[in-house]
């Protein structure tokens, strides 16, 4: 069945095939433009970009991807919009849906952007709230899928804070069969909604979700390592005290050697070396964290391909 004309707003609204069709979508574009060959299959269409968190990856990656496929990206500050002078956001999505193929929001809330899909008759995509970040998930499954060949039986390691990245990992690998082993401190685990339905989806892929304290635990025999900052946007203030709740929590290099000897090493930037990891894992051969981020690009061109 067509996604064209659907929100893509968390992974929990598609099946695996759909998910692995995304991943493989992105995987035929990126071999499209090394090798020279255009795909402006988006011709005459544009996008709008409402950023309302800072951005490096997904602004770039989703502004060159709709250039590359043949339209137009506009970056919309929130300062810009009359939605940051108290517009109504239904107001705004109807108003923008008039203009555009499609709506890019990166923001604080989930229910923001549930709400502009509500309102909005273009696809509505979530560049990242407080509570998923998917995007970077199908960015993710590019990268293992390159690594290791496949994405079912795969086991999954990530520590650190149970946040927007834990939620949409959880979800997208337990849709595609992954075995995902997840550690985080007491006091910073991911929402237990959540991982019931993470599990739950787990269960009919033939997948795993394990929910645990000990980092080690996870890590051990592991076929890929993630980890993430432990103080995201918005969580500054609570750095210091993070900070000592994470101790034990440092993926370096005693840590990485408890996975496989093949195992790689993910994290979806920015990266503060020396806190959630050492200068060392970063600079190994098991780092493929610069394969991942350039695959933000093909994995946000094969969402735009596929619902605009």
């Amino acid at each position: 069945m067509s996604l064209k004309g659907k929100d893509f707003l968390t992974l929990k609204d598609f099946t695996g095939q759909e998910i692995l069709d995304m991943v493989n979508l992105g995987i035929d574009l990126k071999t499209k433009l090394k090798a020279g060959i255009p795909t402006p299959i988006l011709a005459g269409k544009s996008l709008g970009m409402i950023f309302q968190k800072a951005s490096t990856r997904t602004r770039v990656s989703f502004e060159v991807g709709m250039y590359q496929l043949g339209g137009q990206a506009l970056f919309l500050s929130s300062n810009d919009l009359q939605i940051g002078r108290g517009e109504p956001i239904q107001d705004t999505a109807r108003v923008l849906s008039r203009y555009l193929d499609g709506i890019l929001i990166r923001t604080f809330s989930h229910k923001e952007v549930e709400d502009l899909a509500e309102y909005a008759d273009v696809p509505v995509i979530n560049g990242l709230t407080d509570d998923y970040h998917p995007t970077q998930v199908i960015a993710d499954l590019i990268t293992i899928q390159e690594h290791k060949g496949h994405l079912k039986g795969i086991r999954f390691a990530y520590v650190g804070d149970g946040n927007n990245m834990t939620h949409s990992l959880m979800i997208g690998g337990a849709k595609t069969g992954m075995d995902v082993m997840v550690a985080c401190p007491e006091g910073y685990m991911p929402n237990p909604e959540i991982v019931a339905q993470a599990k739950q989806y787990a269960a009919e892929s033939g997948g795993s979700v394990t929910v645990i304290h000990d980092p080690k635990e996870a890590i051990a025999g592991a076929d890929v390592v993630y980890t993430d900052t432990w103080a995201s946007m918005g969580q500054e203030a609570e750095k210091e005290i993070r900070q000592k709740a994470f101790q034990g929590y440092q993926v370096d290099s005693a840590m990485m050697a408890l996975a496989k000897p093949d195992a790689i090493f993910m994290h979806c930037l920015p990266a503060y070396r020396g806190y959630e990891v050492t200068d060392e894992v970063m600079v190994s051969a098991q780092w493929v964290v610069f394969d991942e981020a350039e695959n933000r690009l093909h994995a946000h061109k094969a969402i735009l391909a596929t619902f605009l």
